[in-house]
């Protein structure tokens, strides 16, 4: 068992520079390999670990059996002065996200909001990684997907949504707040965590095939219904449920993507069908309103992590906190710790595509 937790550090460019080569022996530019690179390696950075290499062989799988098109450009279909419609083409995730991201950025400079949708994407990694784009040119940065269907609604026994993220992310003088969210209670990974650990799951993570929450891993993988964020409806789960739906028409329905249970299945051997997945990225201008965004945000951040503890030892966090503290990790550690699995994942790839090895620090 202790095998299964040994871990070795990577460096951050190292990490980078094999996935890189992995899109490209993939037959991915390298402008794209880039892109879906440095989404990768910035979610390990931030300690996102399930939306980092871990998707890697899912991404280079779908690439191999031509269900992702990793050369193609985002192309506009329908343009106005503050949206636009773009059809992704089948392209990977980050370049499709990265598109409409920085023409919602433009858009939002030119206007004051920009509001881009897309369909033909596909699985576009950490949501925040978009809307901290935003941030970054001083806007609020607003991004969200649908994605396979995992969840169920309230009071069913069928999965008809996603695990469905969205993200927000508002600058701060000095400071700012990046929300990352699914509207599921938990991800699948988490169950799969549960299931290698031999551990319960929690209450209100998953459902068995009658509809009544369990506590059983190995049940609640091979059902593969995950409750929504608040679990049951006694707990509020309905809330989650709806805020779920929200995402899938705002991103699904609204670009004219495949939503709900017309979205495929995803596995680790990659699917044979196109994702088509829809996403919706959005770019305020907060000088468009009241003056002195971000040294009110830097008042209001203050207020929320100034409140009283519960517990005096355990701190107010603030959404984007915890990531500060796994990035700080991995500068003083040097590079990003890697669990052994991955590690066996990523020695596969490498033979797979014969490319350079993943080079450990330790």
């Amino acid at each position: 068992m202790a095998a299964a937790h040994t871990s070795k550090l990577v460096a951050f460019n190292e990490s980078r520079r094999f996935m890189i080569d992995c899109f490209m022996a993939a037959k991915v530019p390298k402008d794209h390999a880039e892109a879906q690179a440095d989404l990768l390696i910035n979610a390990d950075y931030r300690g996102h670990f399930s939306h980092g290499m871990n998707r890697l062989e899912m991404y280079i799988n779908d690439l191999l059996i031509n269900s992702t098109d990793g050369a193609i450009k985002p192309k506009i279909i329908k343009e106005g002065s503050s949206t636009a419609w773009v059809d992704g083409q089948n392209g990977l995730g980050a370049v499709v996200g990265n598109f409409c991201m920085d023409l919602a950025i433009k858009k939002a400079k030119e206007h004051g909001v920009g509001w881009v949708c897309a369909k033909r994407s596909n699985h576009y990694g950490m949501a925040g990684w978009y809307a901290i784009q935003a941030m970054e040119q001083g806007l609020i940065g607003i991004s969200m997907t649908n994605t396979s269907p995992l969840v169920v609604a309230t009071r069913s026994k069928q999965a008809v949504l996603g695990t469905n993220p969205l993200a927000c992310a508002a600058p701060a003088k000095n400071d700012k707040f990046i929300l990352d969210m699914a509207t599921s209670a938990v991800a699948v990974g988490k169950i799969e965590i549960q299931r290698r650990k031999g551990e319960p799951l929690p209450q209100g993570w998953a459902q068995d095939p009658e509809g009544d929450i369990t506590n059983d891993p190995e049940l609640a993988f091979k059902t593969g219904c995950l409750l929504p964020l608040g679990g049951a409806e006694i707990t509020s789960g309905y809330k989650g449920y709806g805020l779920s739906a929200m995402v899938d028409i705002l991103s699904g329905v609204s670009s004219g993507a495949l939503y709900s249970t017309q979205v495929r299945k995803w596995t680790h051997a990659g699917a044979n069908s196109e994702a088509n997945l829809g996403q919706v990225f959005i770019a305020v201008d907060p000088n468009s309103f009241a003056p002195d965004f971000e040294e009110r945000m830097t008042d209001f951040n203050s207020r929320l992590r100034n409140a009283t503890p519960t517990d005096p030892n355990k701190k107010v966090l603030l959404a984007g906190d915890k990531e500060d503290l796994a990035m700080k990790a991995v500068d003083k550690a040097g590079g990003i710790q890697y669990v052994q699995n991955q590690l066996e994942s990523c020695d596969r790839l490498a033979k797979k595509l014969n490319i350079k090895p993943l080079q450990f620090l330790n």
